[in-house]
Formats: structure tokens, C-alpha cells, sequence
């Protein structure tokens, strides 16, 4: 199969901006690994540290290949633009929940916001699907991580 990039301004723009959402959320992650996250009690599936930077790189990776898709696509233009916003809201709130857990260090607040999260990237696999299936399927390893994630916050929560 043969891929075409019609626009690599737009794709490198929007591999960038989803790294940079990355970027930002370790802004507030980084500083507590070492100090205050292991100090927390975990369940026994937690992965190691090391593992979370490579996942959430790909992760990001992923996402900025399905919003190219999407961007690039010709579809109707309110669907691909309520597409789009619902997408950047769930960047928005990707961080959000990095600010929650390790920044404010409340447990609960991020549970609950980590399912706002699950919810607004479901509708966003559900927009894009209807405009481009590839760009929906490169979002189901993110629900799937984020699906773990949050019953690791919620497990994380318990024991503390």
C-alpha cells in the first residue's frame, strides 16, 4: 500500500502539536517520579516508570497520524471541524489530567477527570470514524492505555 503525503507542513504540524501536548504533561509529571509518585503505594500491575515516556511517545505519535487524517480528508466541513475541536478538547484534557495527578497530587480529582478524558477520546474515535476509519483505528491503542491508566489511577486512589 502506498501513502501520499499531501501536505508534510501539515503533518509535521500535527505530529508536533500532539508531541507537544506530551511535553507539556511531563512538565508537571517529571518533578514527581522520583519524589512524590514513589512514595505512593501501587497495585502490583503497575509498570515500571521507564515504560510510560516510550508508550505516551508513541502514543502521541499515533494521535498526530490520525488528526493529519482527518485533516487532510475532504469531508463535510462541520463534521470535520466539530472533529477536530472534539480532538484539541481531548488534548486539552490529556494534560489536564497530568496537571490533577501530579501537580495538584489529588488522586480522586484525576480519577474523575481521567473518565471525562476516556469519554472525549471515544467520541472523538466515533467522529473520525465516520469521516476516516484509519484515523479512528490509530486512536484505539490510546483509549486502550488510557482505559488501563484509569484503572490504575483509580487503584492508586484506593491504596492511598
Amino acid at each position: 500500500m502506498k501513502c501520499k503525503i499531501k501536505s508534510w507542513p501539515k503533518l509535521l504540524f500535527s505530529l508536533l502539536i500532539t508531541q507537544a501536548v506530551g511535553w507539556v504533561g511531563s512538565i508537571f509529571t517529571m518533578p514527581q517520579i522520583d519524589t512524590w509518585y514513589t512514595a505512593l503505594a501501587k497495585p502490583s500491575f503497575n509498570p515500571p516508570n521507564w515504560l510510560f515516556g516510550p508508550v505516551w511517545t508513541i502514543l502521541f505519535l499515533l494521535m498526530g497520524v490520525s488528526l493529519y487524517l482527518v485533516w487532510m480528508g475532504n469531508w463535510h466541513h462541520k463534521l470535520k471541524e466539530e472533529a477536530m475541536l472534539i480532538f484539541i478538547a481531548q488534548l486539552v484534557l490529556n494534560v489536564f489530567w497530568s496537571i490533577c495527578f501530579f501537580g495538584f497530587q489529588n488522586l480522586a480529582l484525576a480519577f474523575l477527570e481521567i473518565l471525562i478524558l476516556w469519554l472525549s477520546i471515544l467520541f472523538t474515535i466515533l467522529l473520525f470514524y465516520r469521516l476516516n476509519k484509519t484515523a479512528a483505528y490509530l486512536l484505539v491503542p490510546y483509549i486502550v492505555w488510557v482505559s488501563f491508566a484509569a484503572i490504575l489511577n483509580f487503584a492508586i486512589w484506593y491504596l492511598n
